[in-house]
This record gives C-alpha cells, structure tokens and sequence, in this order.
C-alpha cells in the first residue's frame, strides 16, 4: 500500500475510534502504532464512558461486550467526611455511565478493525510527515522488521498521546495557543485482588485529602488516594495507604474492603488545550490536543467527542469533494473541550484538601460542595456533566 486517504497516528481512543467511524462511512484508513497489539491491550487504564460513548458504541456494533460486561451504573456516591450522598444519575438526566477501563474499550476497537478488513500497523513507528500545507502528506515509517517505507495520505490525524510532536506545526499559525494548568496534587492508584466496596463509585473528600472507589470487575478493584506530585509508590506502603483508605471513606456502615494490592502507581493532574487542533491536512484528536485530570472522567470521552466531528468532516471531504465541516473542526470541537475542562476542574477543586490555600479556601470548597449536593439543582447539574452531552452527529 503507498496511498491512503487518512493516516492515523496513534492506536488510542481518538485513532481506533476515528478509524472504526470513517469505515462506517465508506472510508479506509491506516493506523500506525509504536507499540505491539499486546502492549496497547494490556496496558491497564481507567475508563468511564458517558452516555454519548455508550450509545455510539451500541449503534455502531462495538458494544456487545462493553454491555455484557462492564459496569453500568445508575448513580455515583459523593462522601464529606464519611457522609455519602448519593447522585442518582439515572433519576437527574434518563441516562447512565458504564466503568469500562480504556484497554477493555480498545480491544473492542482493534478486533472490530481487524475484523472489518481494517489496517492497524503495530511495531510501526512514524519517522517523519511533511506536506500538510500541499496537496499530499507524505509519511515515512519503520516497520515491524525494521525496513523503512514511504507512504502518502489524503489527510494525516495526530492522535498518539499528549507528547505528539505533531503539535508543534500547528502552534507555529498566528494566534495558535497552548494553554495549561498544574494542579497541587496527584492521585496514588492501586489495583486490588479482593471484593467490591461499593458497586457505585464513591468520591470522598475528607481533612486528610481525597479518595476513589471504582471497581475494575467483582474481583478487581481500583481505589486512588490524594497524594503529593512529587511522592513515590516507595512512600507508600500497604499499610498506610489502608489507613487512609479507611480514614477518607468508611462512615455510615460502610467500609472500604481490603485485598492483595498488586499495582502502584502515581497520577499527576495537568490540563492543556491547543486552539487551533488543525492545519492544512494535518489534525489533531485526544490527548495530542488536550488533557483534563481524571476527576471528571473525561479523558477519553473527549477524544471520542473529538472524532465524532472529525470522521464525518473527513467523509465529506473524501466522497463528496465539500470540506465545509472539516475547516470547522476546531471551532465546533474546541468549546466542548473547555466545557470538560470547567467540569473537571470544578469536580477536582471541590473534592482535594490543599492545606497550602489555608482554612478560608479549605471551607470556601466545602460550602461549595455541600451547597451542590443539598441543592437538587445542584445535584441534576452535576449529574448531567458527568454523564455528559450527546455526541454531535452531522449528516455527510
């Protein structure tokens, strides 16, 4: 193959998703991966899909296991000090959100692809692209077995993580921006071998900082605790991070279940967006154009969100010669990506202790929480933030 009307780069949510939508529509693409099908597989994430996910997923027939298997839940539980509310997002909105970790949503993806007469290049890694401002991208690329080759593209998609160095030409347009955000703390994640706390999420905020509990499968779970970005998984030993389970979420006869901790990891929060995420016949989609913390659990469904815009611009470009859509990309997708960044901000900076903002702003965030869950306003307006906003459809 020399030609192909849509490089992808990346084998993520953004590419994998982007490469099953444009098949919907009648067009092929090639995907590059660095890594090996088993790497991308069994590189364990989190993941929480939102309404718009589930439903794209369905409709398109990539949800047959997501629906058998994963965690659908009604409602998600949020604790002050031990004393859980409960958010019952089914009741607030009509919908759900599914805990499906990233890795089970890409094995959907890459055996649909594959299954579809898909071309997924893993072991692939791309040397160099140019040409996105003429009439062709021309891609070089080392493959599996070392040789070197050369491709060409109608259009070429950035979609290979936040450390893409396809943003650079991009920021290089006048007026271009990459805008970010450090947040003063990190999240300590274990992976567990024991029995569910709870089937629902539970967020906690507490004196000694901010605690997860999400559930991986029955026997599995994912628990995350508030920590320092610069701590190290050394500092925390099992027994300490037990306690602090226990402190920042027990309460009201529930308490955390305990288990063989067989992974550590820390999480640091940042958040990035890139204003325009297009140039010429290059784009980006996904993390190479933004980040949010994990706390609203919208990493992924932006991404999606990114791509649903993005596939059906290609498609009309590609059939029917109109690029009308796909010069609009960054104006329809860039407002959505900061309606998840509020929210996730909002989400993050309601529920984390900073002991250096001191007792004013420690109080300041606790009325702001407990006025949004008193509130079944407040309560309808988180709930339809997390579940999120329909993914947008155009006809083609």
């Amino acid at each position: 193959m020399t030609h192909t009307p849509v490089a992808i780069v990346g084998a993520g949510p953004a590419g994998l998703t982007l490469s099953h939508l444009l098949h919907q529509y009648g067009v092929e693409s090639v995907v590059f991966e660095s890594r090996s099908r088993a790497e991308v597989e069994e590189t364990v994430r989190a993941g929480v899909l939102e309404q718009g996910v589930i439903n794209m997923m369905r409709e398109t027939g990539v949800g047959e296991r997501m629906d058998r298997d994963a965690d659908i839940d009604d409602a998600i539980d949020i604790s002050i000090n031990g004393a859980r509310t409960r958010i019952d997002l089914k009741a607030l909105t009509g919908h759900q959100m599914a805990v499906w970790p990233q890795h089970e949503y890409l094995k959907d993806f890459i055996a649909r692809r594959l299954a579809d007469g898909g071309t997924i290049l893993f072991e692939t890694s791309v040397d160099d692209a140019e040409g996105w401002d003429g009439d062709k991208v021309v891609i070089n690329y080392t493959n599996a077995d070392g040789t070197h080759e050369t491709m060409t593209a109608d259009y070429i998609i950035a979609a290979d993580g936040s450390k893409s160095p396809y943003r650079a030409p991009i920021l290089e347009l006048d007026g271009a921006v990459r805008a970010r955000h450090e947040y003063e703390y990190a999240w300590f994640g274990i992976l567990v071998n024991g029995p569910q706390t709870q089937k629902e999420l539970i967020y906690a905020t507490h004196e000694e900082g901010f605690a997860l509990i999400s559930t991986r499968t029955k026997d599995v779970q994912r628990y995350y605790l508030q920590c320092d970005p610069n701590d190290t998984v050394e500092q925390w030993s099992d027994e300490r991070i037990w306690e602090q389970l226990h402190t920042r979420v027990d309460g009201n006869g529930l308490a955390v279940q305990e288990g063989e901790i067989f992974d550590k990891s820390v999480l640091k929060f940042r958040s990035a967006v890139t204003d325009p995420m297009q140039r010429g016949r290059l784009f980006l989609a996904g993390d190479s154009a933004h980040t949010v913390p994990p706390t609203g659990a919208k990493g992924l469904n932006l991404a999606v969100a990114d791509v649903a815009v993005l596939a059906p611009g290609l498609a009309r470009a590609l059939t029917k010669g109109n690029d009308d859509l796909l010069t609009k990309y960054s104006e329809l997708a860039v407002p959505r990506i900061w309606r998840a960044q509020h929210f996730s901000y909002w989400m993050s900076s309601m529920l984390h202790s900073v002991p250096s903002q001191g007792y004013f702003q420690h109080r300041r965030r606790l009325a702001e929480l407990e006025a949004m869950l008193s509130s079944e306003a407040g309560r309808r307006y988180q709930a339809e933030q997390y579940v999120g906003l329909d993914l947008p459809k155009f006809e083609i």
